[in-house]
């Protein structure tokens, strides 16, 4: 019979193992993009545009400076 700690603590690490494959993944498939929201509830996905990676730095500054 498994020790309940043991049975605990596999399930865990195992949870822990998935949790890193998934953030490794997103990782190498994540590439910076910049959405824009407008007054009436539209909203518009910038990503490898000339638009999209100027926005994309100015909200980068922007989110520095507020640090």
């Amino acid at each position: 019979m498994i020790k309940p700690r043991r049975f605990i603590l596999d399930r865990l690490s195992g949870y822990a193992d998935e949790a890193g494959a998934f953030l490794r993944r997103r990782r190498l498939a994540r590439r910076p993009f910049a959405r824009i929201n407008y007054e009436d509830g539209s909203s518009v996905a910038l990503e490898e545009t000339e638009q999209g990676r100027a926005l994309f730095l100015a909200a980068a500054r922007l989110i520095d400076i507020a640090r």
